[in-house]
């Protein structure tokens, strides 16, 4: 495939990290130009986003969109990695735990939480990634992060087992693991996530994903979907493409963006934030 500059949204395999996946893209776009928004742990699978070309500039807007996930809760065993591929650290009898209590205490897990993240995580201590420290066995005091869960439902899968099938909205940052962990803590015992599975980012929907030995490269128009957007003549346009620091009113909008500005073929010229009171300034510039 030749280069060129867009989104592809892919559906990332079990077994694959998310550096894999942007590896194997490279040599499919026959680019090294390719990034990606929102990391995949390696078991898990779904939607990942990868920018191409000068869509890598458009990434840091992608990966604070919204997300959905679904996985399985497995009540009963805690393990290192507070999924399946860790090692079980603790076993608790929880076979007399209902569906209605699964619910209850998933209940309060909904809206802006608090959630330390896990040590097998890319978060930063001090320099080191928490994943670097956890191979060499060390485990370090991690301090909770504000997350939101938008919406938690919870459904049986095999309740003699302790299994729920687990779907969820959040906000960007939001562990999947720690919440599963969180839920079977709650309930007395304890639990791990397994089967994690991201089905949304923001608008950009598993339905629409693709592998990444065949994906479908999106405009950069289209990666911005999900922000307002703003379409401009010829004459703005270039004033635009130019980098220039406009008053508010040219672009009529009235929230603080970012907001998409496009050419009138619909090509994205740039992306615009407020600036200072009834100004905007270009947070990204791709030009004509």
């Amino acid at each position: 495939m030749s280069t060129s500059d867009g989104l592809a949204v892919i559906d990332k395999e079990a077994g694959w990290t998310s550096h894999d996946v942007v590896a194997k893209a490279r040599g499919v776009f026959g680019t090294r130009k390719v990034g990606h928004a929102g990391t995949l742990d390696p078991d898990a699978t779904g939607v990942l986003l990868l920018g191409v070309g000068r869509a890598t500039r458009l990434l840091r807007f992608l990966t604070p969109l919204r997300k959905k996930y679904v996985g399985e809760l497995v009540l009963g065993e805690e393990t290192t990695t507070l999924d399946a591929a860790g090692e079980v650290t603790a076993v608790h009898d929880m076979s007399g735990v209902t569906s209605k209590q699964v619910g209850e205490a998933a209940s309060g897990f909904v809206g802006d939480i608090m959630q330390v993240p896990p040590m097998v995580s890319a978060v930063r201590v001090e320099g080191r990634r928490l994943h670097e420290l956890a191979r060499e066995g060390v485990e370090v005091e991690r301090q909770a992060r504000p997350v939101t869960v938008h919406d938690l439902t919870v459904a049986p899968v095999d309740v003699p087992a302790g299994v729920y099938r687990l779907e969820v909205s959040c906000s960007s940052g939001t562990y999947i693991r720690s919440l599963a962990a969180d839920i079977g803590t709650a309930l007395g015992g304890g639990g791990h996530l397994r089967a994690l599975r991201r089905i949304a980012i923001g608008s950009f929907a598993v339905d629409e994903s693709r592998p990444v030995d065949a994906p479908v490269l999106l405009s950069m128009a289209e990666a911005l979907r999900d922000y307002p957007a703003v379409t401009v003549d010829e004459v703005l346009g270039g004033r635009i493409a130019n980098g220039q620091v406009l008053a508010a009113e040219e672009l009529a909008m009235q929230d603080k963006g970012p907001w998409a500005v496009l050419g009138p073929a619909g090509q994205l010229l740039a992306v615009y934030e407020a600036h200072t009171p009834g100004l905007v300034k270009p947070a990204v510039v791709i030009g004509r």
